[in-house]
């Protein structure tokens, strides 16, 4: 990366300052609040709100709103989070003031979990009653991680995060992850989980999956996960999906193959019972994606209606590769998932 002069002197001057070292530092193992970080810092909230003016306008944080929450996070350029990050590593567990917002960071964290169990203890039932239906969620899983690959990638988007267990399974894999909901209350949790299994590199905002607030041509993964059979427009969400791809990035799509269970349109607000492998392939070229994989998991046991869920992997048709007669191919020019 290659910086000009004066860019680099009002880079470090916005940085060099403790309070805004300080705010660095929690910014670097999530997202927060003003409010948050007014109370971890105990500071008056013009105060706070002044630094974080600052370091928006360096480049070093970046800012969304949640309905009446604005939360701060640091910046999606991975240049500045990489110059962050290296920045902030040197006074982690070496400044006791550090330690101590730390502490304080803790206790924020803990009042989410607080309030996603709350959620999770009103809406238990209705999951679980789904759940069973179909085969366990760990078998998917590890489907979808066999799928991927073991190969590191740069970005992930999860369209539809709902409980942020997507990100949770793929965060050793990706730099940086992305994931988009609608829900407040899901946000919640799924910020809930990411912290309490310790996962800095993936962040969680509110939006529409229609039109998610994130950049195009962006992502090497998107996933859809138990998703569309909510939406009356599901080839919109995947041309809209397709868009955020980069050139040979994939679009991973779980959902239920047809069935005629009506009591989930009448209990549970689902729209579509259930894709076919034709469909979604019909889908998936319309916005320039190959179908490359279906798999299906049948239900086990008992006699009573189940639901069969279906796994569909595209890939974008651009594909980021030299000369194929050429055998110095770049490490970057093998999609997620591939190997030399």
């Amino acid at each position: 990366m290659h910086v000009a002069l004066d860019t680099m002197v009002d880079t470090l001057k916005a940085a060099a300052e403790s309070s805004r070292l300080r705010i660095l530092a929690l910014l670097s193992r999530g997202d927060l609040t003003v409010s948050d970080l007014t109370e971890i810092l105990g500071q008056s909230q013009p105060r706070v709100s002044r630094h974080l003016k600052l370091l928006l306008e360096a480049g070093l944080i970046g800012r969304y709103q949640e309905g009446s929450w604005a939360f701060f996070r640091l910046s999606d350029s991975d240049a500045a989070r990489d110059f962050v990050l290296r920045l902030v590593s040197g006074i982690r567990g070496a400044d006791p003031q550090v330690e101590r917002d730390l502490e304080r960071l803790a206790a924020v964290k803990r009042k989410r979990q607080d309030r996603a169990a709350q959620y999770f203890s009103v809406n238990a039932a209705s999951w679980d009653h789904i759940r069973s239906l179909h085969v366990p969620d760990r078998a998917v899983e590890a489907a979808l991680l066999k799928l991927v690959g073991k190969r590191p990638f740069q970005s992930m988007l999860d369209l539809g995060t709902g409980t942020g267990r997507l990100l949770e399974i793929f965060s050793p894999l990706y730099r940086r992850g992305v994931g988009i909901d609608m829900s407040r209350e899901m946000l919640t949790v799924a910020r809930a989980n990411l912290d309490k299994a310790g996962i800095s590199n993936a962040q969680v905002r509110q939006g529409d999956i229609f039109a998610p607030p994130v950049e195009r041509d962006a992502f090497d993964l998107v996933t859809i996960h138990q998703v569309l059979h909510y939406l009356d427009d599901p080839a919109r969400a995947i041309r809209e999906a397709a868009r955020l791809l980069r050139p040979a990035g994939r679009l991973v799509i779980v959902d239920f193959a047809p069935h005629t269970l009506e009591f989930l349109r009448d209990v549970h607000a689902h729209v579509r019972l259930g894709f076919s492998d034709r469909q979604i392939t019909e889908w998936f070229s319309e916005a320039g994606l190959d179908l490359e994989d279906s798999q299906e998991f049948e239900p086990r046991g008992g006699n009573e209606a189940r639901l069969t869920v279906k796994l569909w992997l595209g890939r974008d048709q651009r594909m980021l590769i030299a000369d194929p007669s050429s055998h110095a191919q770049p490490a970057n020019a093998y999609p997620i998932g591939e190997t030399a």
